[in-house]
């Protein structure tokens, strides 16, 4: 029997990704909640899909409780919820820095902490963390959100191991580039000519592929973009040689610059 199915729980469901995740996991939910802090956004898709809305700050601890709190028994976790958290560190403020980590890797933390005891005494469930390919290899103007993304990762993969012996599976989405909806669309940025993206309705067939094939982490970017971040993780310091070569500091200065007023 597939994974995919019970109670799921999508966060940031009111971005691009998010809504491509729901409308692809709601077919096979029972009871799905769609969360984001922008509920005006949530309520045409949940009615649209017949899932609740539980509007939620994931940078207030209160918030994240209360979501806990209102999804009640979960199967299915999708973290999908991030801060762009783009920009030279110099130039982020400590408010700032503290709200990109509390979205991108303290709440998909907490809510995993919240919601594994319910599935391992269940024997199944999933817990999908969307990381990035920032997760694996760094890349200018991008040191908090390469924390974070590399921190969710990790966990990611060490709960995966936790999890296993009781039945419970976990994956890592880690997207590259994404047109038409999601954090680079949203910038605007350019890429140079042979660097290929991705479209969110790929991203949500990562996820549900993840899930019911439980792997570990799928990545969605073309094959060089994949090839180049596990040479990032194995050789930074070519492969960031490389990318500058490429233009890696102009594509990351216009997608700061596009991203700064969603810190």
């Amino acid at each position: 029997m597939s994974r995919l199915s019970g109670n799921v729980v999508v966060t940031g469901a009111s971005g691009g990704l998010g809504h491509a995740i729901a409308r692809a996991v709601a077919p096979r939910s029972a009871d799905l909640v769609l969360t984001a802090r922008r509920t005006e956004v949530l309520e045409p898709l949940a009615a649209d899909l017949g899932a609740r809305v539980v509007g939620c700050d994931l940078s207030l601890g209160e918030d994240v409780e209360r979501l806990i709190s209102e999804a009640g028994r979960v199967d299915v976790l999708i973290a999908n919820a991030a801060l762009p958290a783009s920009g030279l560190l110099l130039e982020l403020t400590p408010p700032e820095i503290d709200r990109m980590l509390e979205i991108n890797l303290r709440a998909p933390i907490a809510l995993a902490r919240a919601f594994a005891p319910g599935m391992v005494e269940r024997r199944r469930g999933h817990l999908v963390f969307i990381s990035s390919l920032s997760g694996k290899a760094a890349s200018p103007a991008s040191s908090v959100y390469s924390a974070t993304k590399f921190g969710l990762r990790g966990f990611a993969l060490g709960l995966r191991e936790d999890l296993r012996p009781h039945g419970v599976g976990v994956s890592v989405i880690m997207p590259g580039f994404i047109r038409e909806a999601g954090m680079f669309a949203d910038s605007r940025a350019s890429l140079p000519p042979g660097v290929g993206t991705r479209s969110p309705e790929e991203v949500a067939r990562a996820v549900i592929s993840a899930i019911e094939r439980n792997r570990a982490e799928v990545a969605v970017a073309p094959f060089p973009m994949r090839l180049g971040a596990t040479i990032g993780g194995a050789a930074p310091g070519l492969a960031s040689a490389v990318s500058r070569l490429l233009g890696s500091e102009r594509i990351a200065a216009q997608i700061a610059a596009g991203q700064r007023d969603k810190r």
